[in-house]
């Protein structure tokens, strides 16, 4: 109910100006993206992500007098999950996060505020949801295996400044009390090639989770195509109480090369040295790399966005390596329809036997196993609530895994999720 009041007082913003249907890649004056600078001025990725740049994400926007621009954002999943098997189990819950923001030109360049909350830790109860062979984090003290954690509810509160060189260079800066690093591609939720998918990848802690950090200082250079940047941060995972901020020190950092060859294409590889992330195993220093392909075409009444990933963590500490591969891809066709799918083959760890155990004292985690997931979704568009784009859909999803954990998961493991979704028309408020 709060996310559903969220999106209604922010659509109604304006409600007596002029109405026109636009996207944020219209770059408010009615253009159509000129180039990657272009598209990255936009700022409607998490931290200082990029994605090809022909997506156009649905954006509610209202001018403020002659200066400022705001823009909002967000998605709200009400989902039924069932899991199968003896680690299996069923939960109604909600996933959702929603982005305000602000903009205007200042000096030579751009300024921008902005906000991303996210209502999780009220509609994601005991702490995490069911999703079988997925680790990360903690819940009341103990490890979380076969769920997901929810996400904080201050995501990002951060002011980037972008100042134009000329018309090839950007020289970019980014401040958060919390934010995102640059490191990997943009987050899971808010990824076009995953945009009707609920659930977190199995690699998620492998992949994007620095997508939520602390105390995070970022500067970029773009020229034409290519873009270089440096992070510092602090390094620890958000703790288990969720409503609050996990501050500290900036003791980790990261680096990010992001190349956009053509509208339609992104690519990026990145690497952090992550200082002990995770407070179970605070001795432990990380190493994290990955690479990412990113493809995005508009078709006749919809269009197609897909990508690969690879993520890998190195414990510096005991030495081994941990790696993910991703592929997921959505399809929009008649306008109202939409297909997906997400293929995973992730390494898990010697914590998922513990179940919902706590560690022993002692505890060393190690390589267990490599596990598969295939998720293969639909849903339907309908004009339910105005002003919004509301989705009625499911997803069914098969596991594999080595015959040693039959006894812990049954044969053949798999989940499916029943949901509606939320999300706010493209619309823009000009006087």
């Amino acid at each position: 109910m709060a996310a559903l009041l969220a999106f209604v007082s922010v659509s109604s913003i304006g409600a007596h100006a002029q109405t026109v249907t636009t996207t944020p890649s219209n770059q408010h004056q009615g253009d159509e993206p000129s180039g990657f600078i272009t598209e990255i001025l936009n700022h409607d990725t998490p931290g200082t992500s990029a994605e090809p740049n022909s997506i156009q994400e649905p954006m509610v926007m209202q001018s403020l007098g002659h200066d400022w621009m705001f823009m909002f954002h967000g998605v709200a999943f009400l989902n039924f999950q069932q899991q199968s098997g003896p680690r299996g189990g069923d939960k109604l819950f909600s996933t959702n996060w929603f982005m305000p923001m602000l903009q205007r030109p200042a000096g030579p360049g751009q300024l921008t505020v902005r906000t991303m909350i996210s209502f999780e830790p009220a509609t994601v109860t005991h702490r995490f949801y069911p999703e079988l062979f997925q680790q990360g984090e903690t819940a009341f003290g103990r490890p979380i295996n076969d769920g997901q954690h929810p996400h904080d509810f201050l995501m990002e509160i951060a002011v980037l400044y972008d100042w134009t060189l000329g018309h090839d260079s950007l020289l970019s800066f980014y401040a958060a009390p919390v934010g995102d690093p640059a490191m990997g591609p943009p987050a899971y939720p808010h990824r076009s090639s995953a945009s009707e998918d609920p659930l977190a990848p199995l690699g998620h802690h492998l992949q994007d989770s620095t997508h939520i950090a602390d105390d995070v200082l970022t500067a970029g250079f773009t020229h034409k195509k290519l873009r270089i940047e440096f992070s510092g941060f602090h390094g620890r995972e958000p703790d288990e109480f969720r409503w609050n901020l996990d501050s500290g020190a900036i003791d980790s950092w990261s680096t990010r090369l992001t190349a956009q060859p053509s509208d339609n294409w992104s690519a990026q590889y990145s690497f952090a040295h992550l200082h002990s992330p995770e407070q179970l195993h605070p001795q432990d220093n990380v190493q994290r790399m990955t690479a990412s392909v990113m493809y995005h075409r508009s078709l006749a009444n919809g269009s197609w966005s897909s990508m690969v990933l690879w993520g890998r963590n190195h414990f510096e500490q005991e030495g081994g390596n941990l790696n993910s591969y991703l592929l997921e891809s959505t399809l929009q066709f008649a306008r109202d329809h939409r297909v997906w799918t997400r293929i995973e083959n992730v390494d898990r760890t010697t914590e998922l036997l513990l179940g919902n155990r706590p560690e022993p004292p002692n505890f060393q985690e190690q390589f267990l196993a490599r596990v598969q997931a295939y998720s293969f979704g639909y849903d339907h568009e309908f004009n339910l609530v105005p002003g919004f784009q509301t989705a009625l859909g499911g997803q069914l999803t098969l596991y594999g895994k080595p015959d040693f954990l039959t006894s812990l998961y049954g044969r053949h493991p798999r989940g499916a999720i029943l949901f509606v979704r939320l999300r706010p028309k493209a619309i823009m408020h000009m006087h």
